[in-house]
């Protein structure tokens, strides 16, 4: 028995894996020679190693290879368990472990394709994903283990090759794992690794986790790679039977095929029937579903209308009602203007006064040695005024406070209050003005003090015009006291006044957002009652298409009963026939002469018997077939007269 290893022979195979790579002249499957390859009669003292680098090369292209062709042959992704897929692993794990050096350990000798795997991470930055998910692999305890699973990742990643080749460029730093005679130190090694460039065609899907990779064991099955002569012939047979076979089950399968599309066009009429049922109940519930929005539209018409009218005159009277409250704000502010140019006069006298009291004060220093006695009497009437200065000081700040309020509460307001805001802010700063004045009169008084001390010494006589110099000033106090009253009274007025406006302000707010709102609403049902609209258009259309679908519907059952009809017709006329066999026909039916390899053997396709070529030389398309079949001479003559009756 001889085997074949596609398309060579066993002795051809074992020849090989012997030898190494290429047939008898020593050349590869190529035609070219191996590079350091010896000649033909150099086979007996070639290097031992250089032999084990041909023979894995050799299964290398033979793995690679196989995996491609029956990977695209298979269609799909591949999964773990494919035995190609497997075979491939176990090749390239056996390449990568020839001529490894051993490690020497305390316990034992470690040799393992782990380490130079690993040196990949620092030549290849992106492979430092597949270095840490193998690490990270909780079932994996042995560095072969780990090599094993980092193989299966990068080929998900379709970048083995270029790992590899990473590798392969430097040879300086796989020395330090590998022999000088190793596969990957020497030129098969960059093979390898341009045929890896070929897996990047295959999509790969391989579970890792629950994978007993460390366990494993590593051995080449060649009975994948073999193939019996034997094995060939039984097919070639095989296929001769199947092809009679065939033959014979095509009109099997015709009969079958009739049948069964009798079975289906009648299922066909009686889903068509329902069809046409279901759709007349679906037309009238889509007429009365019309009918029921056109009721929809009118009444949202209505209601539209209704509700502008309302809005309209609603706008009418809040365009009224603001001009109004306009013109009584004018009025206000021309109020305000007046009582502002009031309280300006007021303080320009009181100002003048202030000066005449300065003047006298000048007076009395001068006077100094005649207001002795007065001056005791005087730091009484100080006194008081101081308190009744703490008393005004404490009004003013108030007043502070009150025209900030009001400052803050004002900036919120629209365009036409910020012209308030400017005389409040004029107000404040006569307010500061008043402040500083009366500062000043403080400093005069502590150095009225002062001149107390040394007016001791002066005399009574101006005592009594001294009394009434004071009395004029307390007289002027109380009249000031009756003006900031009134101030207090204006701003009191001021405040409630500004209090209803603010409260206009917000009912106005409020009527506008309601105005909004309703204008929002009228736009989402203008949008509504456009939508209906485009769905009523839709539902008409629908309709429409509707009613021509059933026309055409009607049109072809009325051509699929004919055709029902012709096809019952075709198997009653073909029950009755039997397909006769090549063997028992000696004889042509009609001229009733012998057959002979002149006179050759012809089926009618319409009755089943076999005659010679001069009698079955017609053709006519048949119900089972449309194109035109070969048709004896007599079943010819009937089929013409059953057209020409069918004819009108």
């Amino acid at each position: 028995m001889t085997f074949r290893v596609w398309g060579w022979r066993r002795e051809d195979v074992s020849q090989i894996l012997a030898w190494g790579p290429g047939a008898e002249d020593g050349r590869g499957s190529d035609g070219a020679r191996d590079p350091g390859e010896a000649p033909r009669g150099a086979w007996a003292t070639k290097d031992p190693t250089a032999v084990e680098r041909a023979n894995l090369l050799n299964m290398a292209k033979l793995s690679i290879k196989g995996l491609i062709e029956s990977a695209l042959s298979f269609g799909r992704t591949l999964d773990s368990d494919y035995p190609p897929l497997q075979q491939f692993f176990v090749v390239m794990e056996h390449c990568l472990k020839h001529g490894l050096k051993v490690r020497k350990s305390f316990l034992s000798y470690n040799k393992t394709i782990w380490g130079p795997l690993e040196l990949v991470e620092k030549l290849y930055p992106e492979a430092e994903e597949i270095g840490a998910s193998v690490r990270d692999l909780p079932g994996l305890k042995t560095p072969l283990g780990r090599a094993r699973a980092w193989l299966r990742l990068a080929l998900m990643q379709k970048k083995m090759a270029d790992y590899l080749r990473c590798l392969i460029i430097q040879r300086d730093l796989l020395s330090e794992f590998y022999e000088y005679h190793a596969l990957m130190m020497e030129e098969e090694g960059a093979v390898i690794v341009g045929l890896l460039v070929g897996l990047n065609v295959i999509d790969a899907n391989l579970c890792v986790k629950g994978e007993d990779l460390d366990s494993q064991v590593g051995v080449i099955d060649f009975s994948m790679y073999l193939k019996n002569e034997e094995d060939i012939g039984n097919k070639e047979r095989n296929v001769q039977i199947a092809a009679i076979l065939d033959q014979k089950n095509y009109v099997e399968e015709l009969n079958r095929q009739l049948n069964s599309t009798v079975s289906s066009l009648h299922s066909r009429v009686d889903s068509l029937e329902k069809s046409n049922t279901k759709l007349i109940e679906e037309l009238a519930i889509a007429k009365n579903n019309i009918i029921k929005l056109q009721e929809e539209n009118h009444q949202l018409r209505s209601e539209n209308k209704l509700i502008l009218m309302k809005t309209q005159q609603h706008l009418e009277v809040t365009k009224v009602d603001v001009e109004t409250e306009l013109q009584t704000y004018k009025h206000s502010r021309q109020g305000l203007d007046e009582m502002y140019n009031e309280a300006r006069r007021q303080l320009r006298d009181e100002s003048q006064l202030r000066q005449d009291v300065e003047n006298e004060l000048t007076v009395q220093v001068s006077m100094k040695h005649e207001i002795e006695l007065a001056m005791k009497l005087l730091e009484k009437d100080i006194h008081e005024k101081q308190d009744t200065l703490i008393g005004l000081r404490q009004q003013l700040e108030e007043v502070k406070t009150i025209n900030i309020e009001m400052y803050q509460k004002l900036q919120g307001s629209e365009d036409g209050l910020k012209e308030k805001n400017e005389i409040i802010a004029r107000l404040e700063e006569k307010n500061n003005k008043i402040t500083a004045a009366m500062r000043q009169l403080e400093q005069r008084l502590q150095q009225a003090e002062k001149a107390q001390m040394e007016a001791e010494d002066e005399d009574e006589k101006y005592l009594q015009e001294c009394l009434s110099k004071s009395d004029s000033l307390q007289k002027q106090i109380s009249q000031k006291e009756k003006q900031l009253v009134q101030l207090e009274t204006d701003l009191k007025i001021e405040k409630e006044w500004r209090q209803t406006l603010q409260e206009d302000l917000q009912k106005e707010k409020d009527a506008l957002s309601h105005l909004r709102n309703e204008t929002q609403q009228i736009i989402s049902l203008k949008k509504e009652f456009l939508n209906l609209q485009d769905e009523n258009q839709q539902l008409k259309k629908i309709y429409h298409e509707q009613e021509q679908a059933l026309q055409e519907l009607g049109n072809k059952l009325s051509e699929s009963k004919l055709k029902i009809e012709d096809i019952k017709e075709a198997n009653k006329a073909l029950q009755g026939l039997v397909w006769l066999k090549d063997e028992e026909a000696t004889h042509c039916k009609l001229c009733e002469k012998e057959f002979s390899l002149s006179k050759r053997k012809h089926h009618c396709r319409n009755c089943g018997e076999i005659f010679c070529n001069a009698c079955s030389d017609n053709e006519l398309p048949l119900p089972s077939s449309p194109k035109p079949v070969r048709v004896c001479d007599s079943c010819h003559a009937l089929l013409i007269q059953r057209c020409s009756s069918n004819l009108p």
